[in-house]
């Protein structure tokens, strides 16, 4: 791997663990966007490690990642590492450079400016710094806390790798204050789905990059009267600031008073549709509408696969507003057995959810049921849409597995609500590819669709559309 020393850390940067399986685990996180790999082992025999490191070394070398062995200087230079990072009591920088020669990137833990300032100076590339916040990993003594991180970078010039107690939820403040990489350990590798738990963290540096930030794929039919469909999302995606692409499962005739005409989309031309945007558009986020078909479901779960997009928002689309089947019982069965269970986020409404699942949903006792079994089919996270049950505030239900939160609003009382359910799925599939974590994502997809029901209007002789831009545009 050619280096370029200054600039070669940044984004996930992964440490290992003694855990079992590591190569596989390894494996599966490169897939899902880490940049860096620090190999750290203080258990194994020096020719094990040796093995291990071999090994990983060779991962690293598909994915292009860059390949850093954690304080030993001899087993670095025996695996012809990409790197060393070494502690403050574990190395001199000076003496790492000659035996590792010019073009290796050597790392320095610090624990304030003073040592990172120190550590610059005595020919470091890259500055590992913590802890941040708590961890189980090492006892430390100081918790430094995401704002520490503006001090280190305004001291020095070369990049910073933020350490301790960092997962999906917490990192967000670290980018925002500069940091050029977080290094995890148990976020990634202790977590049921590695290639998922990195690609969560790994989106996260989108929040970084200047509009349109992200891009975020749409698959779904084509609305003519404007309001939903493929063109509600590419307008919320783009109004939203990030780029949208699409892929259209069938043509519908419609305006605001209903659906007169439905022609599908063949499978094949579908995925001839992914595959040009898949295999050529870094698409972060898949947001999935109306399939219409058996063989739509069936064909894009196949390419989700293929290419491995593991962040999908499928909103399950089965009756347009005006009242027209949009998909049939067998597109409904092979919905649940082959995209609920490749769902990031599952986003049905009340009558949707009832179908899924056969349950009776009145109550919010009841979408806790439904929500619970919903997951139970396979999607990680679920966000039950109450609209449709009575009262003065609109309580969706949101569950990760583990945990429930309610995401309210006020109820807006209006017929124009034209276009809801995809401009929420695809407003938080916009806010993930800006790299919002899953509920921040969900919170500002929440107040996004709140403002475009309340600025709704006559829009038509029917059901309105949602207002797109004053959403976006507050």
């Amino acid at each position: 791997m050619s280096l370029h020393r200054k600039s070669v850390i940044s984004g996930l940067y992964l440490i290992t663990d003694d855990g079992e399986h590591l190569l596989e685990r390894v494996e599966a996180a490169l897939h899902g966007g880490v940049r860096v790999l620090q190999y750290r082992d203080k258990h194994r025999s020096h020719a094990d490690r040796f093995a291990l490191g071999s090994a990983l070394k060779e991962l690293c070398a598909r994915f292009d990642v860059p390949f850093i062995v954690n304080d030993d200087l001899e087993l670095a230079r025996e695996l012809d590492a990409d790197g060393v990072h070494l502690g403050q009591d574990d190395g001199d920088p000076v003496r790492a450079r000659q035996l590792l020669g010019p073009n290796k990137v050597i790392g320095i833990s610090t624990h304030n400016p003073e040592e990172a300032a120190t550590a610059e100076a005595a020919g470091a590339d890259y500055l590992g710094f913590g802890a941040i916040y708590p961890t189980a990993s090492k006892e430390v003594g100081i918790i430094q806390g995401p704002e520490a991180v503006r001090a280190i970078k305004e001291r020095v010039k070369i990049p910073v790798v933020a350490i301790g107690g960092i997962d999906r939820d917490n990192a967000p403040a670290l980018i925002d204050n500069g940091i050029d990489a977080v290094a995890v350990i148990s976020a990634v590798l202790a977590a049921g789905e590695p290639e998922l738990a990195a690609r969560e963290i790994a989106l996260l540096f989108n929040r970084a990059l200047p509009q349109p930030r992200g891009a975020v794929l749409t698959v779904a039919g084509s609305d003519s009267g404007g309001g939903a469909g493929i063109q509600g999302d590419l307008k919320t995606i783009t109004l939203l600031g990030s780029y949208g692409a699409s892929a259209i499962a069938a043509l519908t005739a419609q305006n605001s008073t209903g659906v007169t005409g439905i022609h599908p989309v063949p499978a094949e031309f579908l995925r001839d549709q992914l595959d040009a945007v898949l295999s050529d558009l870094p698409i972060d986020v898949v947001k999935v509408g109306m399939l219409l078909s058996p063989e739509n479901a069936a064909v894009l779960a196949d390419r989700l696969r293929t290419y491995r997009k593991q962040m999908l928002v499928l909103d399950t689309v089965m009756v347009a507003k005006g009242g027209a089947h949009l998909l049939d019982d067998e597109a409904v069965q092979v919905l649940k057995k082959e995209l609920i269970p490749l769902s990031y986020l599952l986003t049905p409404n009340v009558p949707e959810a009832e179908r899924l699942t056969g349950l009776s949903i009145t109550s919010v006792e009841a979408m806790v049921a439904a929500t619970r079994e919903l997951h139970r089919m396979g999607a990680r996270n679920v966000l039950l849409k109450g609209g449709h049950l009575e009262g003065d505030e609109v309580a969706d239900l949101f569950f990760d597995g583990s945990r429930f939160a309610i995401f309210t609003a006020p109820r807006t009382p209006t017929p124009h609500t034209h276009g809801t359910g995809c401009a929420l799925a695809s407003a938080i599939a916009t806010f993930l590819a800006q790299g919002e974590p899953l509920p921040a994502a969900i919170s500002r997809g929440k107040q996004y669709i709140t403002r475009a029901i309340q600025f709704a209007g006559p829009f038509g002789k029917g059901h309105g559309s949602v207002n797109h831009y004053r959403a976006a545009t507050p």
